[in-house]
C-alpha cells in the first residue's frame, strides 16, 4: 500500500507519500480500507516531533479514518467485511489500509459521507470526555468553550446544544464568531477585539460559567477561573497559549473549583473501548439524528498532506480539514 511518511522532525515538507507494507489486523482488530482521515493538531506536533506516538502505534500520522472494512480478526464478531466504519486509532490513518480495533470503530449514519465521517472520531470523543464526564455538564449550565471554530469548537457547540445547556465561545475573526452563531453558540465574542471575561460577565449579569474547556493555557486560566462559578470545573485539554500558569489557590478554596485536564491518545485500549462504548451509547444518537455534524473546512488529498498541515497551522479554518485517501461511494 501507500502512505505518508515523516522523512525526519520538521515542517509540512517532511511528509511525503510512499510505498510501504499494508498493516495486518490481529484477532480483535480491523482492517479498513481508508477513503478519508481527519487532520488534527496532534499530527502536527508528531510531525513536528514534539508528541511521540504510542508504541504500537507506528511512525504513520492519523488518529481518525473513515472508510469500509476489507479484513476482520478471527475473534471480531459485531463487523463485517463492506461495513461502512470510522473509527479512533492510535496512528496509521494518512493510508490507504489502517487496522484499528474492533472496539473502537463506530457505523456510519447513511446520511454522513466518508469526508464527514472522518472528522467525528476524534472531536466527538474529547467533548464527550471532557465537558460531559470530566466536566459533568448538566442541562440548564453554560459552558464556555476556547477555539470555538476549531473542530473541537465546532463539534462542541452542537453537542452542548443537543444536551439542552447554554455554550459561550472565543474566536480570532468576524467571520469565524458568525459561524459558531449559526451552529448554535449562545454567544460567540472575537477574543481579537473585545475581553471574553468581560463579555461573559455581561452577558451573564456576572454570573459565569459552570465550565470551562481550555485547550489555550498560560494566562487564559487565571481568566476562566475567574468565571466559573461555585463548584465550577476547569478542564485543559491543549496548551496553544502556553504550559504554565499563575493561579490564585484562594478562589480556588474559595469557590471549590475543579481545575483538571486530559488527553485522549495514550489511555489504554481498555479505557479507549469502554469510552468509545459510552460514547455511542449517549452522544452517538445525536449523530444519528443529524444534531451534530462535522462542519468541513476543506478537503485535500491524501498526498497533499503537507498543504492540509499548512492549512491547520495557518489557524484560518473553520471545522475540520480532512485527507481524501479513496474517492469511494
Amino acid at each position: 500500500m501507500h502512505a505518508i511518511e515523516i522523512r525526519a522532525p520538521g515542517g509540512p515538507e517532511m511528509l511525503q507519500w510512499v510505498e510501504c507494507p499494508m498493516p495486518q489486523p490481529a484477532a480483535n482488530e480491523v482492517l479498513i480500507k481508508v477513503a478519508a482521515a481527519g487532520v488534527n493538531r496532534a499530527d502536527i506536533l508528531q510531525r513536528q516531533g514534539n508528541y511521540p506516538p504510542p508504541e504500537d502505534a507506528g511512525d504513520i500520522l492519523g488518529m481518525e479514518v473513515a472508510g469500509e472494512i476489507a479484513a476482520v480478526g478471527a475473534a471480531v464478531k459485531r463487523w463485517k467485511i463492506g461495513d461502512r466504519i470510522c473509527a479512533l486509532i492510535s496512528g496509521g490513518g494518512y493510508a490507504e489500509y489502517a487496522k484499528a480495533p474492533a472496539e473502537q470503530c463506530l457505523p456510519i449514519p447513511k446520511q454522513l459521507s466518508f469526508i464527514e465521517a472522518a472528522g467525528l472520531p476524534e472531536c466527538l470523543i474529547t467533548v464527550w470526555t471532557n465537558i460531559f464526564e470530566t466536566g459533568h455538564l448538566q442541562p440548564g449550565e453554560a459552558v464556555l468553550v476556547h477555539g470555538g471554530s476549531s473542530g473541537i469548537g465546532t463539534t462542541a457547540i452542537q453537542m452542548v446544544k443537543a444536551y439542552g445547556a447554554n455554550v459561550f465561545v472565543t474566536a480570532g475573526s468576524k467571520e469565524k464568531c458568525e459561524a459558531c452563531r449559526k451552529l448554535g453558540a449562545d454567544l460567540a465574542i472575537n477574543y481579537k477585539r473585545e475581553d471574553f471575561v468581560a463579555a461573559i460577565e455581561r452577558e451573564t449579569q456576572k454570573r459565569g460559567v459552570d465550565v470551562v474547556l481550555d485547550m489555550i493555557g498560560g494566562d487564559y486560566v487565571a481568566r476562566n477561573l475567574a468565571l466559573l462559578t461555585p463548584q465550577g470545573r476547569h478542564v485543559s485539554i491543549a496548551v496553544q497559549g502556553g504550559k504554565s500558569a499563575t493561579i490564585d489557590l484562594w478562589a480556588i478554596m474559595r469557590k471549590r473549583l475543579t481545575l483538571t485536564g486530559s488527553t485522549l491518545r495514550h489511555r489504554s485500549r481498555t479505557e479507549k473501548a469502554q469510552l468509545m462504548r459510552r460514547v455511542e451509547e449517549k452522544a452517538w444518537p445525536w449523530v444519528m439524528e443529524d444534531k451534530v455534524k462535522p462542519l468541513i473546512y476543506k478537503v485535500f488529498p491524501v498526498k497533499n498532506a503537507a498543504e492540509a498541515h499548512k492549512a491547520l497551522e495557518s489557524g484560518s479554518h473553520i471545522g475540520k480539514i480532512v485527507l481524501e485517501v479513496l474517492a469511494m461511494r
